[in-house]
């Protein structure tokens, strides 16, 4: 992770808040994410941490608050004061978003490599040969065989799958990606070898992330950071090891020893 003395941060949220009719669901968050940093988003189903990760990608518009990403050339803009046009690039060039079904992030109906390669020709590239090369690579880079390339991702297993949803996205090297219960329904040696792999790719690419899960282990495996969702609201917020051995709130408190007890 890249030192916070010397620039901005990558994404700046202030005074977050979003509500389903008369039902408050996020309430009033801020926080900042530097450029290299991954933020996971702890807490019980229902704790309000998926629509805050949906708010903070543009998927879902806040009720309140303020969210600002820092663009190559014009620092901190707010993504909701943006034309649409201006989000959707954004989606598909600095942003990836790592659903936690991954049919919910691929083309199901065409191929693999096609489905890697399809946010490069969303930017206009068309060299037929460059595009297969790079999906190739990827597909490569996610420890999926390139034999594998033409093969539609409903032929693929779950966490082939997942890993095929992860290429897409990072192809373009985007600086910052959102991940919704990554490993959620996987069982535990895919989960394993999937976390493993995120851990490296992140951290070879320098990526920013903010991680939701409900699962502490992944949390610390992945996360320099923890912010700590109950209710709505952040209870707690810190280091990931220090949140995790050394819990403040009595609700990260029973979270932690939920998990370990035999």
């Amino acid at each position: 992770m890249m030192s916070n003395e010397s620039q901005a941060p990558l994404l700046q949220v202030r005074n977050l808040s979003c509500a389903y009719g008369a039902r408050a669901v996020v309430r009033d968050i801020s926080f900042d994410l530097w450029p290299g940093e991954v933020l996971a988003v702890v807490g019980e189903s229902g704790s309000g941490k998926s629509t805050l990760l949906n708010a903070v990608a543009a998927r879902h518009a806040p009720s309140a608050g303020q969210v600002a990403f820092a663009l190559k050339d014009a620092g901190l803009q707010d993504i909701y004061a943006m034309t649409e046009a201006q989000r959707r690039m954004l989606a598909r060039t600095d942003w990836g978003f790592v659903h936690q079904n991954a049919a919910d992030g691929l083309r199901m109906n065409v191929s693999a490599g096609a489905n890697v390669a399809e946010r490069l020709m969303a930017l206009g590239q068309r060299h037929y040969g460059d595009l297969r090369a790079q999906a190739t690579d990827w597909l490569e880079r996610v420890e999926i065989s390139p034999s594998r390339m033409d093969d539609r991702p409903d032929t693929f297993s779950g966490g082939m799958r997942q890993r095929l949803q992860i290429a897409r996205n990072l192809i373009t090297q985007p600086r910052l990606v959102f991940m919704d219960e990554p490993t959620s329904g996987l069982d535990v040696s895919v989960q394993a070898r999937l976390l493993d792999m995120l851990r490296m790719l992140t951290r070879q690419m320098g990526l920013a992330a903010i991680i939701v899960t409900h699962d502490l282990a992944v949390a610390r495996l992945l996360a320099q950071r923890m912010l700590v969702m109950q209710g709505g609201k952040a209870v707690e917020t810190g280091l990931t090891d220090q949140v995790l051995d050394d819990p403040q709130h009595p609700y990260t408190q029973l979270l932690v020893s939920s998990v370990l007890q035999p």
